[in-house]
């Protein structure tokens, strides 16, 4: 059996004296799609934060392809490992194309110029994502859903086997919520990159990930497969709270579903 990409032992983070994780450990297979789920607080952004060294400082063992992570540089962190943060109104004056070609920047030197191996890896990414017919708008004139393709387009040009995103959906209306979806569906299956996401849609992270883990607390209340998730046996651990299911009309599975309030 291969060795996990991502291996992460006993690993605790603080800020000053607040504790954030707490020896937190999951091993994830390459290829795999993983959500995160999880209370407000419980520790999901900032593990991948650690993850990708955004964050240090933190106590136990982060490996990724069998090498602890701290023996990476950041140039060979950033050919192997991608991230992309929870969308935030940010402007940025590059055209799409100009933009996903800053993700080229772990293969090119300070002064070196964009090679045709660079252009290939650019249209190959907005190919993938859907972005390529306007390649030559600028970034700010694009709605969220696109603006948010735009940034997993940079994160695959990056040349990354892995990709950690940070809430890729968030204040997206339901369809940009999908195609983002089906994006990473296919980014998945058709380049084979791992993907670790930061969702609060248990539904999302029921029907879209391999795998679900879950934190509270700082703690791995749960990690499994999808299927096993839609339980309150499950969820009540990670929540704190009871749930209403219902049947999918399509697939028959469990949804979760609002409780009625009047």
């Amino acid at each position: 059996m291969p060795d996990p990409i991502i291996e992460v032992r006993d690993y605790s983070f603080s800020f000053g004296r607040t504790q954030v994780l707490r020896n937190v450990s999951v091993s994830i297979d390459a290829g795999e799609m993983i959500s995160v789920i999880g209370p407000n607080g419980a520790g999901k952004s900032t593990l991948l934060k650690c993850l990708d060294r955004i964050l240090t400082g933190g106590t136990g063992t982060m490996r990724v392809s069998g090498r602890d992570l701290n023996a990476f540089t950041q140039r060979e962190l950033a050919r192997l490992m991608s991230y992309v943060p929870q969308a935030d109104g940010r402007q940025f004056p590059f055209t799409v194309r100009e933009f996903v070609t800053m993700g080229r920047y772990p293969h090119l030197s300070p002064f070196s110029s964009v090679r045709e191996e660079d252009r290939l890896a650019v249209d190959e990414a907005m190919a993938l994502t859907g972005v390529a017919d306007f390649a030559e708008r600028e970034v700010m004139t694009l709605s969220g859903g696109e603006r948010q393709k735009v940034y997993i387009a940079a994160a695959l040009a990056q040349g990354a086997r892995i990709l950690l995103l940070d809430e890729p959906t968030t204040f997206l209306d339901p369809h940009h919520q999908d195609d983002i979806l089906r994006t990473l569906l296919r980014v998945n299956r058709e380049s084979r990159a791992t993907i670790v996401s930061v969702t609060h849609d248990i539904n999302v992270a029921a029907f879209f990930s391999d795998r679900v883990l879950a934190l509270r607390g700082g703690q791995v209340a749960f990690c499994g497969p999808a299927a096993e998730l839609m339980d309150n046996a499950v969820l009540e651990r990670i929540y704190a709270k009871r749930f209403l299911f219902a049947r999918h009309p399509v697939s028959g599975k469990p949804v979760v579903v609002p409780e009625e309030v009047r």
